[in-house]
């Protein structure tokens, strides 16, 4: 693994550097070959809360978490923990899927026999179906709509291309819009 790790409004340190480089790179255990991708991590501090975001760009998954805590180190434990979690679920995923279709497995992960238990709690359940007529508006409109009904998105017809769209907030506060390509 190559670590690209950057700071905002942090000083990244010899210790918080080997600290990260330190619990990432155990996360080599859970492949058979080393991984030889870049991990990008940004730590940041913002108003008594620092923050991490890692990103392990690979062939066939794009591993990505990020936490926020009042202590860098409790939180460079969590991401981690998350992404463990997401490597594990992948692979019961994949494994499922191989099964069900009857050909071998061929993931780049090593074996997890004794940690896929948990995952199978962790299944997803959809618990709610909702049926409607998509408006034709524009994403402005949308924006409001979404407001006035105070949810994080809003699905929509686009009144000038004819193709469903979604607007969402931002962790920043700020909208984002989907489009198809």
């Amino acid at each position: 693994m190559k670590f690209n790790i950057r700071g905002e409004n942090l000083k990244v340190t010899e210790a918080i550097r080997d600290y990260v480089e330190k619990k990432i790179s155990k996360l080599e255990k859970y492949f058979e070959n080393p991984l030889t991708s870049d991990v990008h991590v940004n730590l940041s501090v913002y108003n008594d809360k620092q923050r991490i975001e890692v990103t392990i760009p690979m062939t066939s998954l794009l591993l990505r978490a990020e936490v926020e805590h009042a202590d860098l180190y409790a939180a460079i434990d969590l991401v981690v923990d998350k992404l463990e979690r997401q490597i594990r679920k992948y692979k019961t995923k994949v494994n499922r899927k191989s099964r069900q279709n009857g050909i071998p497995k061929v993931v780049p992960l090593a074996d997890l026999a004794d940690q896929t238990d948990d995952i199978e709690s962790d299944d997803i359940e959809i618990v709610r179906t909702k049926r409607f007529d998509l408006k034709p508006m524009d994403s402005e409109e949308a924006v409001l709509q979404m407001d006035m009904l105070g949810h994080a998105f809003y699905v929509f017809q686009n009144a000038v291309s004819g193709d469903t769209n979604v607007v969402y907030r931002r962790k920043d506060g700020k909208y984002g819009l989907i489009e198809p390509k």
